[in-house]
């Protein structure tokens, strides 16, 4: 009989569980797939935003948006196109209910735990197929499906024992394969995300125009030190590349935004004399609102456009 066997919400970025369904089946190959669940729930900011994995007489097929991703167990005769009008089900109530803010800062395992009551009653419509919605076209599903198929994981990528291995790069999202990681989205700002790139800007601007006066007073006066000058720009350098690390998404990201924060401060500390301690705690602080920001906004898959 084919049918949904459990789904559960996982965010992206962390693989943090946020919520799943109750299940009760104890059986060895139920007990196999969760293991895939789990290797799968790691690696979901390297993957497509449509997948399914084949493990033999079982089928599990995510989609992933907005940092969240919606996973789901169905036996593998269970129809595509029903799979995925599930998860697009899920996904649209999840948005609904809770905003993104609480699903970023959310630290507790099935913190939403609450919402395993639409899964269940989403879980129970889509097991009676007789039951379903006439008002779900799900012909534009499946024209979506066929146009842009889900990116099919062998099992033989879960074999390492940290995860899977990388799935090549430089190919294209939507026909089985995953585009490069440099031009992979992030997460949509946030209020504190533009505040902080605005500062950042600012700080980048105080130091150029203090660099440009460090100039004017060394061709004034021999005796000043050239050091302070290329303290300055090189603050500006460090600004200006958190908003770059902020707006766009590159390899090593998080360790970038450390070391670019920590050279914000070696600045500051050098340019102690010809700063107050107000001056300096802003710059510092700016800087390290900054890295927590782009620590903050991870890559995301690629929101699906289904039409149902």
């Amino acid at each position: 009989m084919s049918m949904i066997l459990s789904a559960s919400v996982v965010r992206v970025r962390d693989g943090l569980p946020l919520s799943a369904s109750t299940d009760y089946d104890q059986s060895m190959g139920m007990q196999e797939c969760r293991k895939y669940f789990k290797m799968l729930s790691k690696k979901l900011s390297q993957l497509p935003d449509r997948c399914t994995l084949k493990t033999g007489q079982y089928n599990i097929n995510f989609i992933s948006s907005l940092g969240v991703s919606y996973m789901m167990l169905c036996t593998e005769n269970y129809p595509s196109v029903l799979a995925f009008c599930f998860l697009d089900e899920l996904q649209k109530e999840f948005i609904t209910t809770y905003n993104m803010m609480k699903t970023n800062t959310a630290i507790r395992p099935y913190c939403f735990i609450e919402f395993d009551n639409f899964i269940q009653r989403t879980k129970q419509r889509y097991n009676n197929t007789r039951s379903l919605s006439t008002k779900m076209n799900l012909a534009d599903m499946q024209t979506e499906i066929k146009l842009r198929p889900p990116y099919q994981i062998s099992v033989s990528e879960l074999g390492s024992a940290n995860g899977f291995s990388q799935v090549p790069v430089g190919v294209y999202k939507g026909t089985g394969k995953i585009s490069a990681a440099p031009h992979q989205r992030l997460e949509p700002v946030t209020l504190p995300g533009i505040v902080s790139f605005v500062l950042s800007l600012l700080c980048g601007a105080l130091n150029l125009i203090r660099g440009f006066h460090a100039i004017e007073s060394l061709l004034q006066n021999e005796g000043e030190d050239f050091s302070y000058v290329i303290a300055f720009f090189l603050g500006t350098a460090a600004c200006l590349y958190q908003c770059y690390l902020f707006v766009y998404y590159t390899g090593w990201r998080n360790a970038k935004s450390f070391l670019t924060f920590g050279l914000i401060c070696l600045c500051n500390m050098y340019l102690y004399e010809l700063r107050n301690l107000w001056q300096l705690f802003f710059h510092v602080t700016v800087g390290a609102f900054s890295t927590l920001q782009i620590r903050l906004r991870q890559p995301q898959g690629k929101s699906p456009d289904y039409n149902v």
